[in-house]
């Protein structure tokens, strides 16, 4: 066995290991509800998902509990986000008016 095959299974488990994955597998099924697994399944096969997940955790805590606290603050439908020439990511809800309520009507 050469000293690189030795430093690889020092760092990373064999792909192939069946038996690694399994364990894997039933302690997520373990953790998350039937609908949370099938909520990522369904989420996770839209185009550029993992490369967004893999943007957000790039992010500084702090930068992240901000885009966090915004999006969740917020419909999703009224957020909007543009780039501008220097390359910065604006976010920003629209504000609309709110609907004045309509006159109450007395049925007698």
């Amino acid at each position: 066995m050469s000293a690189e095959s030795v430093i690889y299974y020092l760092n990373r488990q064999p792909e192939d290991d069946p038996v690694e994955e399994t364990e894997w597998l039933f302690s997520a099924l373990g953790q998350y509800t039937g609908a949370e697994l099938r909520e990522l399944l369904y989420v996770a096969q839209e185009p550029g998902f993992f490369e967004l997940m893999r943007g957000l955790f790039g992010l500084s805590d702090g930068s992240r509990a901000a885009l966090h606290s915004f999006l969740t603050a917020t419909d999703p439908g009224s957020t909007k986000v543009t780039i501008d020439a220097d390359g910065r990511c604006i976010l920003h809800r629209d504000t609309l008016e709110p609907k004045a309520k309509p006159p109450l009507k007395i049925v007698s």
